[in-house]
């Protein structure tokens, strides 16, 4: 069948694999959590675009868009810019309902795989490209100077990876992927690497399977990352539900992708045994019966896989509607879960003492939704992007809890409140203000991309929250909440369903694997505006509650002082003289204050082209962002803080911004000054 007369028919390694519940230690460690057609059946209460929706394709109707796209990938590669050494691989196709076609490739040189070389071309219904999201911003002509001859033989990029391996727990001498060559590009400028992976055990028992990239040229440690992300059934934290079974008493769910639960029997490796029985009565709410925790992982990978399918469009992890696969009975007293995409399955320990499987239906979720985010955006699990990869499965998992209403575990912004991790009662997560675990964080700062994945992740968590539910104090479900802003002002909330599809389409169509929290703010406001306008409370909501979490400007006024601002465009010279927006500032007494709020909204291909100053009115200069060759995300939307006591606050000051390198373009949008 033809779902949509592109130009594809006419003219024309994903960087995660394994991530956990719970942090293990260090933060490029494994992640761990202590039909075609049709529309999606989105929440009516989102009032979103109908067009701006996903379709729910079936998998064939997927698969077509794959085919078709597989069969123009090289006249796409040529429209876009690429290179002749430079090939596309189709990785996901995600179509709307207005016809709409966003595909997801990989990338190539010389053969080679391009790690963080990523894109998305968003074309429409016509056949026309909209527009195109790169991981990286490194233009073809750059690749083009990539020396593909190693200097560094492959015999010492094992060595450093076993190193370090052997610092998180593996016992492995060998690599269980030999140094591979690839482009590295994901960190800005490309350049020739090895990339080795070792698998083996971690210090608490979970699988190791770390990636190392290595310069190919000095043998310099360039990166790393890990790749494991951390019938009726009685469960132990849903009550009694009802489980989709084979005919044959097993835990297959015929009707979720032949979705299967095994039994580990406390081993650590292989599939174990598939759960069977002479009945279809599975567990008794006991954690000392074994189907018990197979019957809580059964429900909630049903539950999960109804929510994406239901609500966003999205039949099956990967959207190809197979299902995935659960184990249960990890190991002994093993105190997390993760999901690996190498096996793409979830895998659940049993706790403390055997006592407490980690099995809930938020933990279900939470891990399911990494293997979304792989089949998506790819998100890399270590520095920002880790975060927003650890953050988006704490936040689907909350839209599960919801979606579900199970009368025996309400929808909270709690993660793990039943699993009891810290034997006190309490949950590991909150979602409302962060930083109440003891160690995630409330709102950004620079030095976010450092801090372990789990803990990282507490910005995107509080800024889904704010959307959602708004700032202060409330109850929901019988949980007081009690949320406060960065910036101390109030945000009004938007509801939950609203926030989920926003965050979900942004995910899935805008994310890439380098995504850090200001491109976070980027996609979320394009996918609020293609869902209910840019002119919406949507999206202006969107930006007051990033703003409320330190990432980027309000929407307009609401800052909580005297605001004097300019919302002139004013272009962007591609490596040319600096350029200026004004705002005259007058009726304020006295001297400017020693915290200057300087709210800058600039739209640029590469925000490392970029040298902003602050100009004061008798010329002194502020430096509010230096140029960077490694700063490779798009757009400046943040607001500074500047102590301008010395300066008399009456006058013109000026945003001077100066592009110092060829390649790229933008412009100045709005520039705010709040007294």
């Amino acid at each position: 069948m033809r779902s949509t007369p592109s130009r594809r028919a006419t003219a024309t390694g994903a960087l995660i694999a394994v991530a956990a519940l719970l942090a293990v230690g260090v933060q490029t460690g494994t992640a761990t959590a202590t039909a075609g057609g049709s529309a999606a059946a989105a929440p009516v209460a989102t009032n979103a675009k109908h067009g701006a929706l996903a379709k729910q394709l079936s998998p064939s109707a997927r698969a077509e868009l794959i085919r078709e796209a597989n069969a123009s990938k090289a006249a796409t590669a040529k429209e876009i810019g690429l290179g002749s050494q430079e090939k596309l691989v189709v990785r996901d196709v995600i179509q709307d309902n207005d016809g709409t076609t966003h595909t997801r490739y990989e990338r190539t040189f010389s053969g080679l795989p391009v790690l963080g070389g990523d894109l998305i071309v968003q074309e429409s219904k016509a056949g026309e490209t909209e527009g195109v999201t790169k991981a990286s911003k490194v233009t073809s002509a750059q690749l083009k100077a990539v020396d593909t001859a190693a200097d560094v033989a492959p015999a010492k990029a094992e060595t450093q990876a076993l190193g370090a391996a052997k610092a998180a727990g593996s016992k492995k001498t060998v690599a269980d992927r030999a140094p591979r060559k690839v482009v590295w590009m994901a960190q800005g400028k490309p350049q020739l690497a090895y990339e080795t992976v070792v698998g083996g055990l971690q210090d608490d028992g979970t699988p190791n399977e770390l990636h190392v990239v290595t310069d190919a040229s000095t043998g310099a440690k360039l990166y790393e990352w890990q790749a494991i992300e951390t019938g009726t059934g009685n469960t132990q934290y849903s009550g009694q539900v009802t489980l989709g079974t084979a005919p044959s008493y097993t835990l297959t769910d015929t009707t979720r992708g032949n979705h299967k639960t095994y039994n580990l029997n406390h081993g650590t490796s292989g599939t174990g045994t598939l759960f069977s029985g002479s009945d279809d009565i599975w567990g008794n709410g006991s954690p000392t019966n074994v189907e018990t925790a197979a019957a809580d992982a059964h429900y909630g990978a049903a539950e999960t896989w109804d929510y994406y399918k239901n609500v966003q469009g999205r039949t099956g992890i990967r959207g190809d509607g197979v299902g995935a696969y659960s184990r249960v009975h990890y190991g002994n007293n093993y105190v997390n879960a993760f999901w690996d995409d190498s096996c793409f399955c979830m895998t659940y320990g049993d706790g403390s003492g055997n006592a407490a499987p980690l099995t809930s239906l938020d933990v279900a979720a939470h891990e399911m939704t990494h293997g979304v985010t792989s089949a998506t955006a790819g998100l890399v699990y270590s520095g920002e992007s880790g975060g927003l990869n650890e953050a988006t499965s704490d936040i689907m998992a909350a839209a599960v809890e919801f979606y579900s209403n199970n009368a025996t575990d309400l929808g909270d912004y709690l993660v793990g409140e039943k699993i009891d991790i810290n034997g006190d009662g309490t949950p590991l997560r909150y979602m409302d203000k962060p930083s109440k675990d003891g160690a995630s964080k409330d709102a950004w700062y620079s030095g976010i991309g450092g801090v372990d994945v789990h803990y990282s992740s507490g910005p995107a968590n509080h800024f889904f929250y704010l959307l959602s539910e708004g700032s202060g104090a409330k109850t929901i479900n019988g949980v007081s909440y009690n949320s406060p802003t960065s910036d101390g002002l109030p945000v009004t909330g938007i509801g939950r369903d609203k926030a989920a599809l926003i965050w979900f389409k942004a995910l899935s169509t805008k994310f890439s694997s380098t995504t850090n929290y200001a491109a976070a703010r980027t996609g979320t406001l394009a996918a609020a505006g293609e869902l209910y306008g840019t002119t919406s409370a949507e999206y202006k909501a969107v930006a007051d509650a990033w703003a409320g979490v330190n990432v980027g400007s309000r929407s307009g006024g609401g800052t909580g002082g005297t605001v004097f601002q300019n919302t002139t465009r004013v272009a962007i010279p591609d490596a040319g003289a600096a350029v200026t927006s004004s705002v005259n500032v007058t009726g304020i007494t006295g001297n400017a204050p020693s915290t200057l709020q300087v709210g800058v909204d600039i739209t640029h291909t590469w925000r490392g082209d970029l040298v902003i100053d602050l100009v004061a009115p008798d010329g002194t200069a502020y430096r509010l962002k230096n140029s960077s060759i490694s700063d490779s995300a798009d757009n400046v939307q943040t607001t500074y803080t500047v102590n301008a006591s010395s300066e008399v606050a009456n006058g013109t000051w000026k945003l001077k911004v100066q592009d110092v390198y060829s390649g790229d373009t933008g412009a100045i949008n709005s520039f705010k000054l709040t007294f």
